[in-house]
Formats: structure tokens, sequence, C-alpha cells
């Protein structure tokens, strides 16, 4: 039986990632540094871009390669990182936009937000993530924001 590594993971799932990147990238036992970002994203994890960087990724191609015993620690590494952040520090970023505290922006805000801070969005991701969470102004266009965390931090739960 392989080694459990967290989140649904073993190593095998690991090496059968790498070895299909490896197989497209000239079946040398390497994989480029710039494809960890995408490799660790087909394991079902999901890295900023500076984390990536963080844990070795660039975004050259040829500037650096890893073999799979390299790789293996960002992998268990990822897994140790919390880095997604909680429901009260996102209400925080989102109560920052919200003028009389009644827990709504303006979808201009929340395009703006999703759009210019963090890794930004394009307006096509803007608009999926909006329709996917079924996320859509009142009346007066206003988004309750924390039915809206709620539903990012589900992951892609609630289009089941």
């Amino acid at each position: 039986m392989a080694e459990q590594l967290g989140s649904g993971l073993d190593i095998e799932d690991v090496r059968e990632v790498f070895d299909l990147f490896d197989f497209w990238d000239g079946r040398d036992g390497l994989i480029g540094a710039e494809k960890v970002g995408d490799l660790l994203r087909c394991l079902g994890l999901n890295p900023t871009l500076a984390l990536v960087k963080k844990m070795g990724g660039t975004d050259k191609p040829g500037e650096k390669q890893f073999s799979f015993e390299e790789f293996l620690p960002i992998v268990k590494s990822l897994l140790k990182v919390d880095d997604i952040g909680t429901f009260a520090e996102f209400c925080e970023a989102f109560k920052s936009f919200d003028r009389e505290g009644m827990g709504y922006i303006t979808a201009g805000e929340m395009n703006y937000m999703l759009t210019s801070m963090g890794e930004r969005l394009t307006d096509q991701e803007t608009d999926a993530i909006m329709q996917d969470t079924d996320t859509s102004p009142d009346l007066d266009g206003n988004l309750k924001y924390e039915d809206f965390i709620k539903k990012v931090m589900k992951g892609h739960e609630w289009k089941k």
C-alpha cells in the first residue's frame, strides 16, 4: 500500500502525475520548475503563484528542473501549508468596502476586488466565479459577501 500524504493523495498519485508531465517533457525523469504549479494543480492542490515560487517554481522555462525525489517534498510541504485564509479574514477584506456595515458591497466593488487585488483575476474568470457560485446582485446592485465567501471556500461543491 502506498504512503498516504494527506488530502486523499498518496505517493503513487504524485508519481503518476509527475510521470505524465515527464512524458510530455522528454522522458528524462525531470520536470521544468515552470510546470510545478500546473503539476500541483493536477494533483488537486491550489497553491497561489507566490507559494509556487516560494517552493521553487519559476516562470522561465529551462531555468531549473526537478526529479521526482526533489518534487515529492514540495508536495508534502504544500499539504502542510494553511495558505487559504479564514472566513473571518476574508470578511475583514470585504468589510473595507462595506461602508454602511450591512454585509453588502456593490457588484462593481466585487469586480474591482477580484480583478485588482491579490492574485488578479481576469474579467472572464470573475464572471465564471460569479456564475458558478450563483452570485448575482440584488435589485439595488448589491451582493451579500458572506454568502459569496462561504460558497467560494467550499470549492466547487456548490455545483454538485
